[in-house]
């Protein structure tokens, strides 16, 4: 069934804008003209509620119920919305029904729990198991074991204090003796390293500093949106981006609930789709983000060829330090188990005891006489072999927890009837045995644990283990397969236009491990491997100094796709990468030999004198890294959809991983160059006529003919415009340029809109409709910008 579309108020295009405190909303208001003047329709703001303090994300929520004063209160917030109306612009909002942050001191909600336990009011807020650990909510703050920190712990009147942490203490026992005081706490203060495995709070992924939010209590829904909801209703705010819907129990009636609370309101989810998966079509959104569609557009540009053989010098030049031989689906699984067996055990040990108990309770006898261990093993081997993110009530979940999967986990097991645990829970999770609320909660469990593994094993470790093109190890990307052909791209945006027409496009966010125009350098590489094996054997000559082989291939390339740069940022980025895949070191088990030595080899390999081969081999390559930084933005403005850009890519953009994409960018950029102008072309023209672009537009594929075809991608929208684009433009070159390569055009006159005096009808010689720039949007009738 097709969604009741969100209406009024669809954007032409958005503009994010990262507010923290040293970018508050007297810096967007002052903005805003600039903003207006690029074509954007609205301002995407990041999470505008009370946060932490000094947080510079705003994904750590306090108070719902408030706009944060750190970026100006809800006085500023009102403010910017005028300033913004006033030059013809809305806002949508970034919000986080998942989580808030665990830091008692700001989280009055929290606060409450704390000193009065499972009977506060607000105890339905937060998905805690009161039936473990003694009843008690642990908390890992502690430097250290207990014992040795106690010195540390101090009573100061109702509350307990370790060093900047703050705690409520139970009415009546502030005068105890210390290790009775603790005892008697609704928490109990542990070591952080206890978080690993007896957390007994649900967290976002493995972050113990953000705790999870029943926001499926309607009660909790109502408290948690009725400031936006007011924001809404009063016209502040006109929609909104749903931040990791995957964390909640049940997304399909959450979204439905925020559908209706809304009145239909344009709302997009951050929904990472694996390659091939499909959003529920019964949700009641615009769509997604747009990492699938930031897939896509990457994939467009990459070789396939090419990939492959980077691969093949990578599995050389890193082997055997690959993990798993550089397979990806072997990567992904070990990631897999690797986070389950660690970061998330206390996730699974909660899973396991949800289905133990209901294998114990159970009238049905085909549940009784199964032990804890073989459920626990049953579910590990389920869930590292879950190829999406989760199972949805609206979905089927028997295509998600497949019996090839089943399967492949009976193996585990050397005594067939243990094995039997595997159907036993593959059965619970189809449904087979009722759908009383022990049940539904053993489901809910399974895929909330589900979308925490595969964001933590896929995006947080295998995208960094796994590194022979580090522009395919994006959200939303598949490395396996990094290339997309212009016939499957031309097929999806005819479902995006049939389907989601106005769901979120993107090429770089917040979350984006490299902006879009160093991703679009790096994809360059599938169409040189040679080349860059040339380069790679010169600056490696030696082999002194490498930490390990497959670090250094990543270092080479993250320096090759930045271009010149401060070390300082790329051994940051690099420290990060080291930490994230785990192999010699990791954020909790740090081995600062190895660290000192990434960085040693940073300043003297990549950011020293060797790493002029590299950038010699980028300048060499800039004019095929400027076609597909081009071709990647124009395709992304124009294709079914809604572009969302992120702060300071509408002109050439170069950054890292968070915190690097994060920092500070100016308002106008400085030197807008040809990706500004057609960034600014391409957005005026949406503005102008969103009947072109909007539900009801079309989209049509071009096919170029002659020897050089399958290097233009081309497409019409509703007849009236055309994008078309240069795609692999290095092998292009290599095979002799366009040479009498033409592009039939739809019936009419059409001109440039960069440059409205070029005109073109007919078949038209494709290198005459390029001219100056590897990419053109043009324009029926003559019309311009």
């Amino acid at each position: 069934m097709t969604p009741e579309r969100p209406d009024p108020a669809v954007p032409t295009a958005t503009y994010r804008l990262q507010l923290q405190p040293e970018f508050p909303f007297t810096a967007a208001a002052a903005a805003v003209p600039y903003l207006a003047s690029l074509g954007v329709s609205h301002l995407h703001l990041s999470p505008v509620l009370e946060s932490v303090p000094g947080s510079t994300h705003g994904y750590d929520v306090v108070d719902h119920a408030r706009v944060r004063d750190e970026l100006g209160g809800e006085d500023g917030l009102r403010a910017l919305a005028r300033t913004a109306r006033e030059h013809g612009l809305g806002l949508v909002v970034d919000i986080v029904p998942n989580h808030m942050a665990m830091a008692p001191r700001h989280n009055h909600a929290l606060w409450e729990v704390l000193r009065e336990g499972p009977k506060s009011p607000y105890a339905r807020w937060f998905d805690i198991d009161w039936e473990a650990q003694g009843g008690q909510v642990l908390l890992p703050v502690l430097g250290g074991p207990v014992g040795a920190e106690l010195e540390h712990l101090k009573v100061d009147g109702d509350v307990l204090r370790y060093y900047d942490h703050v705690f409520p203490l139970r009415e009546g026992t502030a005068e105890l003796p210390l290790p009775r005081l603790l005892d008697a706490q609704w928490y109990r203060p542990v070591w952080w390293r206890l978080a690993r495995t007896e957390l007994n709070y649900r967290r976002f992924f493995s972050i113990s500093e953000l705790i999870g939010v029943r926001v499926e209590d309607p009660e909790v829904f109502d408290a948690t949106h009725a400031k936006m909801l007011q924001l809404l209703r009063e016209g502040v705010v006109d929609g909104l981006r749903v931040d990791h819907p995957d964390g909640l129990a049940d997304p399909d009636d959450y979204l439905a609930r925020l559908h209706e609370a809304t009145g239909g309101r344009w709302t997009v989810v951050e929904k990472i789709l694996a390659d091939g998966e499909h959003l529920p079509a019964s949700w009641p959104v615009a769509g997604t983000t747009g990492y699938d569609a930031l897939r896509q557009v990457d994939g467009l540009f990459t070789d396939p060829a090419g990939a492959g053989e980077l691969l093949g010098q990578y599995r050389r030049f890193a082997a055997p330090q690959t993990d798993r031989g550089g397979q990806w689906e072997a990567t992904v699984r070990r990631a897999a188990y690797k986070v389950l067996t660690h970061e998330l055990v206390a996730e699974m040990d909660r899973l396991t005891r949800v289905a133990a108990r209901l294998c114990a309770t159970s009238p049905d006898p085909a549940l009784r006489d199964r032990a804890p261990w073989a459920l626990r093993t049953a579910l590990l081997e389920l869930l590292v072999r879950l190829e999406v993110y989760r199972p949805y009530t609206s979905g089927d979940t028997a295509a998600v927890v497949t019996e090839e999967a089943a399967a492949e986990a009976r193996q585990a097991f050397v005594v067939p009837e243990e094995a039997g645990a595997v159907d036993v829970v593959r059965e619970l999770l189809l449904g087979r045995y009722g759908d009383g609320p022990e049940q539904v909660e053993f489901r809910t469990r399974f895929a909330q644990t589900s979308s925490a593994l595969r964001a933590k094993s896929v995006e947080d470790t295998a995208f960094y283990r796994y590194v022979p093109l580090l522009s395919a190890t994006e959200v939303g990307g598949n490395p396996g397969s990094p290339a997309v052909s212009p016939e499957d791209f031309h097929a999806y945006c005819a479902r995006v236009q049939r389907d989601w027409p106005a769901m979120g496009t993107v090429l770089s966010t917040h979350d984006t491990k490299r902006s879009a125009d160093v991703r679009a350098a790096l994809a360059v590489l599938t169409e040189v491997p040679e080349r860059w094996a040339d380069v790679l054997a010169e600056v490696t000559r030696t082999g002194e100094g490498v930490p390990d082989a497959q670090l250094a291939w990543a270092a080479w390339q993250t320096v090759f796709g930045l271009g010149p740069a401060d070390a300082g940022r790329v051994q940051e980025a690099l420290l990060k990468h080291v930490r994230e895949a785990g192999l010699y070191t990791s954020w909790t088990e740090q081995e600062p030999p190895y660290e000192e030595a990434v960085a040693e080899f940073v300043a003297a390999g990549p950011c020293g004198a060797p790493g002029e081969h590299v950038a010699a081999l980028r300048t060499a390559l800039e004019p095929h890294i400027r076609a597909n930084m081009l071709g990647a933005a124009l395709v992304q403005l124009t294709m079914p959809g809604v572009p969302d850009l992120y702060q300071g890519t509408e002109a050439e953009y170069l950054a890292l991983v968070d915190p690097d994409n994060r920092r500070p960018v100016p308002f106008p950029p400085p030197h807008p160059g040809d990706k500004g102008a057609l960034t600014a072309a391409a957005l005026r023209l949406r503005a102008r006529r969103p009947e072109v672009f909007g539900d009801a537009a079309t989209y049509a594929p071009l096919t170029a003919q002659g020897p050089a075809a399958a290097h233009c991608v081309a497409f019409a929208r509703s007849g009236a415009v055309v994008t078309a684009v240069t795609r692999l433009s290095a092998r292009l070159a290599e095979a002799g340029g366009w040479r009498d390569t033409v592009l039939p055009l739809p019936p009419g006159r059409w001109a440039d809109v960069l440059a409205p005096e070029r005109e073109f009808t007919g078949h038209a010689r494709v290198a005459d409709v390029f001219g100056e720039l590897p990419v053109v949007l043009l324009e029926k009738g003559g019309e311009s910008d």
